[in-house]
């Protein structure tokens, strides 16, 4: 059997096993960068040595590391489906190495609390402001909170329990994974503000009884013109643009740095392990920097020097408030 034709067949199971968003992004990936390779390969032809060169394929695009390794995933998938279905030798994947990491600079960015609040004051509608402030201040997903309705609001508490497509005909889903089922607790002027939003919408509708959308009412908002606030905000603010779901790493970082347990942020992310907490959505800044060399200083330092050292600390502060 061709790869092609296997490939076929593989999509027909994939498509039962995979959320419609993740399908679609299997599918665009996989036609890219492996069906792209391997179209004219027979799967009796595949070995070892065609698989790295595969991998020389892909590194020539130069994916970060995380994408090589999903990529490589994929076609162990695949290949796995055709052990199964079609006899294919898998063995052969023993002796394929994985992929060579290359040293990557973390691009992720955040809004610290002074920055979002730069941010804030150029948000003049109310109804993205609210989305905005619920972002930074819960870490829900972009998506999430574009599905949140009004019965999802129950006293102090936000249920996340579905997701709603960024593209496409905006299907109303499931969220990413069972963790992110979850109840976040709101602070009290977060909980005020959405509750003079549904009176907004009542008052706009003249209808009190349509569960409306927390962002958008009948209709959701749309991503692009969230965007397009965010976008026009961040130049009368002169401050660099994040991306949505960058706010989701700003709430992370923000209880991070507040001294919040890791587990606490974990759960109210909807992240099924803390390494995923930490590895993707909290960053090392300057006060954490301050505050490891402070340590350090009061270990090195005998009594004396420690309050020498402090004192000059305090003297370049209060400069600093003068100025």
């Amino acid at each position: 059997m061709s790869f092609a034709e296997a490939y076929e067949e593989f999509k027909i199971y994939a498509s039962k096993r995979h959320k419609k968003q993740s399908f679609e992004c299997l599918l665009y990936n996989f036609n890219a960068n492996i069906l792209s390779y391997f179209k004219d390969y027979a799967l009796e032809d595949i070995t070892t040595i065609n698989i790295m060169k595969w991998q020389d394929f892909i590194l020539n695009k130069n994916f970060c590391n995380n994408h090589n390794k999903n990529l490589f995933a994929m076609l162990k998938t695949f290949l796995q489906f055709c052990s199964k279905f079609y006899g294919f030798d898998y063995s052969i994947i023993d002796d394929v190495p994985k992929f060579s990491l290359k040293v990557e600079e973390r691009k992720t960015d955040f809004y610290t609390l002074n920055e979002f609040k730069k941010f804030i004051k150029f948000i003049e509608d109310n109804v993205y402001k609210q989305f905005f402030y619920l972002m930074f201040f819960t870490g829900t997903r972009p998506g999430e909170a574009m599905a949140l309705r009004f019965s999802d609001l129950q006293g102090e508490f936000i249920r996340i329990n579905k997701t709603i497509d960024s593209h496409g005909n905006r299907e109303v889903g499931t969220p990413k994974t069972i963790s992110s089922n979850r109840v976040i607790k709101l602070d009290y002027k977060l909980k005020k503000d959405l509750l003079l939003l549904h009176n907004y919408y009542i008052e706009k509708y003249q209808d009190n009884t349509f569960d409306y959308f927390i962002f958008g009412g009948k209709k959701p908002l749309a991503p692009t013109t969230i965007n397009r606030y965010k976008k026009d905000a961040c130049l009368k603010a002169n401050i660099r643009p994040i991306t949505l779901h960058q706010f989701r790493h700003s709430h992370a970082t923000l209880l991070f740095n507040l001294g919040v347990d890791i587990h606490i942020i974990q759960i109210r992310l909807g992240h099924s392990k803390p390494s995923t907490t930490i590895d993707v959505y909290t960053h090392s800044n300057f006060k954490q920097e301050k505050r490891v060399c402070n340590t350090l200083n009061q270990l090195r330092f005998n009594f004396f020097e420690c309050l020498l050292y402090n004192f000059k600390n305090l003297i370049s502060l209060l400069k600093q408030l003068v100025i």
